[in-house]
């Protein structure tokens, strides 16, 4: 979604450019909006694109991609192959680093939530309980 020309996209042309046709736009709709720190959707919610390249002007015409064209000057081409500019190598690999780093934080969540959990907790303490009882009555037992 960085590196295409077009910023903006609905969700069967992201699936088409990501996955192929093996994925559905309905399901990229679903991992897009699960995101909210990484996308965007338009008013419609019928088009997705990347937060950072929404921070850009819309100035990159996407036929002359050297060319970069300041706003005053857009009129005379047709405004739909004006977009913004993609993102740089070290601005897409600075975005899979934070992906991972949060997709890292939020396994750490889950294993500790689980662990933490009232059922756990129970369980360690029947467990204890049990093994407590069985521990007495064999030492009890003459």
């Amino acid at each position: 979604m960085g590196s295409y020309k077009f910023y903006k996209l609905d969700f069967d042309g992201w699936a088409n450019r990501i996955g192929g046709p093996n994925k559905p736009g309905s399901h990229w709709e679903v991992v897009l909006s699960e995101h909210p720190e990484f996308f965007r959707f338009n008013q419609e919610r019928t088009k997705a694109s990347l937060v950072w390249r929404r921070t850009f002007p819309r100035n990159y015409n996407v036929d002359d991609e050297p060319e970069r064209l300041p706003d005053h000057q857009i009129s005379g081409r047709p405004y739909d192959r004006i977009s913004r500019r993609p993102l740089s190598t070290d601005e897409v690999q600075a975005l899979i680093s934070v992906a991972i780093e949060l997709h890292e934080r939020a396994l750490e969540q889950k294993k500790a939530s689980f662990i933490n959990s009232p059922f756990v907790t129970a369980l360690v303490a029947s467990l204890s309980a049990g093994i407590g009882a069985a521990v007495g009555a064999i030492l009890g037992s003459p």
